[in-house]
């Protein structure tokens, strides 16, 4: 049970649920849209392009140095925004406030990245872009403990993945289709507020009740929201080594490019192309599997077969890809990878709201989950150089593979919907009375 403080009125569970399912599983998209247009508008295109003019042939490097900054602000500021917006008692509402500032202010320094002129300046933008998106990212997952029903949770988290996908695509279309620089940042921004205001629009909540004499939250407890016992806590611990292990093998498509000019000896002037041929069958597939296998696992009341699904179909993809002695090879691999991905964005996040350690914390401890999908983005760089040297991309596939498989076995540790108190599994506990 947690311990409340000394003074401060008792809270007894989250808001009331006031948006209609459907409506806030549309509103929940079109805010994680917001805030991957955002994201991965800069991080696949626009940034690169920013730095290259800035920098030159020193561009690459730069980009390193920027966007590995802007990795660290993006770990801490998901966990920190889910925390802090669990204890917002704003009348606007507590995940709206944090929705509404993240893509504003967002947007903002987004725009204001076209007029940097050093690549200091933009670091600390970027630092700054990240750490408002996961703000907005952290309150917005947390709506699903909040207001969905246990029931739609497989069909919102197949919406949020999709969200993920669709959102930077259409950044990238929109900012195509301008050609002068400092106007494709300005188009880029404006896409986040917009799509953040319909989100808005669309989102009803209650003020949180019972804050008013709330002890104002420290910076210790603030750090120590970035750690949750897997001891005390085992069927979330096994949720969230789930997410991370699975996010490993996904991570794998940084390396699409260099593995294409390494093994197939594509030229800089094609790989580009075939490239983004790819991400668009990735994209493609993920949309309809996560589009198909969530609603699919609502209905059938299972969330762990299509888990399994996802890690076994992500190694079978990454053995391919390590195999792989013709082109056909590697879209064939890429198209069972985009189907994993999406089998395993359609039931993930629901199956992380089941195993919270706390509804009234759940921001927080969202913000603890997407640390799973941050840390294979610094992970996996950091150990490929190693893998390459023993074995080439052979090595890295089929290590990831390895991991991957080891992903889809630790699902198994996790009770399935209705059989949560089933001691054959680990057990769900919790800090608070509330069902999640």
């Amino acid at each position: 049970m947690s311990v409340p403080v000394p003074g401060a009125p008792v809270v007894s569970g989250p808001p009331v649920a006031e948006t209609p399912t459907g409506r806030l599983i549309s509103a929940m998209f079109l805010s994680n849209a917001s805030a991957f247009v955002g994201l991965l508008t800069p991080l696949q295109l626009l940034l690169t392009l920013h730095l290259t003019r800035i920098e030159g042939p020193g561009a690459a490097a730069a980009f390193g140095v920027v966007t590995g900054f802007g990795a660290v602000f993006a770990l801490v500021a998901n966990p920190l925004g889910g925390r802090i917006s669990d204890r917002t008692a704003a009348r606007f509402g507590r995940r709206r406030t944090w929705i509404l500032t993240g893509s504003l202010a967002g947007a903002l320094v987004v725009g204001a990245i076209g007029f940097t002129t050093e690549v200091w300046q933009v670091a600390v933008l970027w630092c700054a872009a990240q750490t408002l998106f996961n703000f907005q990212l952290a309150a917005t997952s947390a709506l699903m403990a909040d207001q969905v029903p246990q029931a739609r949770r497989g069909t919102a988290s197949g919406m949020l993945g999709l969200a993920a996908a669709l959102g930077p695509l259409a950044g990238i279309g929109a900012v195509s289709a301008v050609r002068d620089p400092l106007l494709q940042w300005t188009v880029a921004a404006v896409a986040v507020v917009l799509l953040g205001l319909v989100a808005l629009a669309l989102i009803r909540e209650r003020p949180l009740p019972g804050r008013a004499g709330a002890a104002p939250l420290g910076a210790v407890e603030l750090v120590t929201s970035l750690w949750l016992n897997p001891r005390r806590h085992p069927a979330f611990g096994w949720a969230w080594l789930v997410r991370f292990l699975l996010a490993c093998g996904v991570a794998s498509a940084t390396y699409n490019a260099f593995f294409l000019m390494d093994r197939f000896g594509l030229g800089t002037d094609e790989v580009g192309g075939t490239v983004l041929v790819l991400a668009v069958i990735n994209v493609a597939m993920l949309a309809v599997s996560s589009a198909v296998a969530g609603p699919v696992s609502d209905r059938l009341g299972r969330q762990k077969p299509f888990a399994v699904a996802a890690g076994v179909l992500a190694a079978v993809a990454l053995v391919l890809m390590a195999l792989a002695a013709a082109l056909w090879m590697v879209f064939v691999a890429v198209t069972l990878l985009g189907i994993a991905t999406g089998l395993m964005v359609s039931v993930d996040t629901a199956m992380c709201v089941r195993v919270l350690p706390s509804r009234e914390n759940a921001g927080k401890d969202l913000g603890v989950v997407n640390m799973a999908n941050t840390l294979p983005q610094s992970i996996v760089p950091f150990v490929a150089p190693a893998l390459l040297a023993l074995g080439g991309f052979t090595a890295v596939y089929l290590v990831l593979a390895v991991v991957a498989v080891l992903g889809a076995v630790a699902v198994l540790r996790i009770p399935e919907i209705g059989r949560e108190g089933d001691p054959r599994w680990a057990p769900i506990t919790r800090d608070d009375r509330a069902p999640a």
